[in-house]
């Protein structure tokens, strides 16, 4: 009775993980947009990707997102859905690919839990592999016009930063609640401007501002980072769900008014 009652309760736990985000799926579902999944090679690995298509007449500029420590989740698909409603084609790696038993990635983790448990495990080398050969994809798509951005969130948020120190071609990126890489020095490869989004009860990504900061401009690199007030880690995502408090709602209809400012000047 014992081992069946603790079944019963890792299921229910399971199942409400695996549904957090349901109010990001009617988006989605709706979305007028062209929607699809890719498999992009990355030596003997297949980088599952979502991209989204705007409907516009020229082509367009391309922003690549990278997703939080939950994986590719509905939202961060979500988000994509709606830089194409901006005009952007936007593409978004499962870094996760692979990674569950069987080869499968996010969604064979089986939610918030498991994708967490694994993702400190990537080698670097491999994310920078993995987002060298989805940049390459994107940039390479017909529709595309040359212009890419990088974009991510929490964990995400800082492999953006950190990849900003990789890859010279970027145009710019956008590092929302990730923290700068730890060597200072690193820096200076860094060619985009860097474009920073923080919460401001967010103490343990906050505090690395500072040292970012200094070290950017002592490298003579762009950063401008930007808090918002009252609201949490993760306030993007967390300012779009049906219980968003006030700050948290504030936070994210700022911060995507100055995407599409940063975004439009790509």
């Amino acid at each position: 009775m014992k081992s069946q009652t603790v079944r019963f309760l890792t299921l229910l736990i399971l199942g409400l993980t695996l549904h957090a985000q349901d109010w990001a799926k009617p988006r989605l579902e709706k979305s007028p947009r062209h929607l699809e999944w890719v498999k992009v090679k990355q030596g003997n690995r297949e980088v599952t990707c979502f991209v989204a298509y705007p409907e516009v007449k020229d082509k367009a500029p391309v922003v690549v997102l990278i997703h939080e420590i939950f994986g590719l989740s509905d939202w961060v698909r979500g988000v994509a859905d709606q830089l194409a409603e901006a005009g952007y084609i936007a593409v978004a790696p499962d870094l996760l690919s692979g990674a569950a038993p069987g080869g499968g990635g996010t969604a064979e983790l089986g939610g918030d839990d498991g994708a967490r448990k694994v993702i400190g495990s990537l080698p670097p080398d491999q994310i920078t592999a993995d987002l060298d050969a989805v940049v390459a994809y994107a940039k390479g798509l017909p529709a595309a016009n040359g212009r890419l951005a990088v974009a991510g969130f929490c964990w995400g948020g800082g492999q953006t930063f950190r990849y900003a120190t990789h890859n010279p071609a970027l145009n710019a990126a956008l590092v929302f609640y990730g923290t700068g890489p730890e060597n200072p020095a690193d820096l200076a490869k860094i060619k985009a401007p860097v474009y920073g989004f923080y919460g401001g009860n967010d103490a343990r990504v906050n505090t690395t501002i500072p040292k970012s900061t200094e070290a950017m401009k002592s490298a003579g690199k762009t950063y401008e980072p930007v808090t918002y007030e009252g609201a949490g880690h993760g306030f993007l995502r967390a300012g779009e769900a049906p219980d968003a408090n006030e700050p948290n709602k504030k936070a994210r209809d700022a911060a995507w008014k100055r995407i599409r400012e940063i975004l439009g000047h790509l």
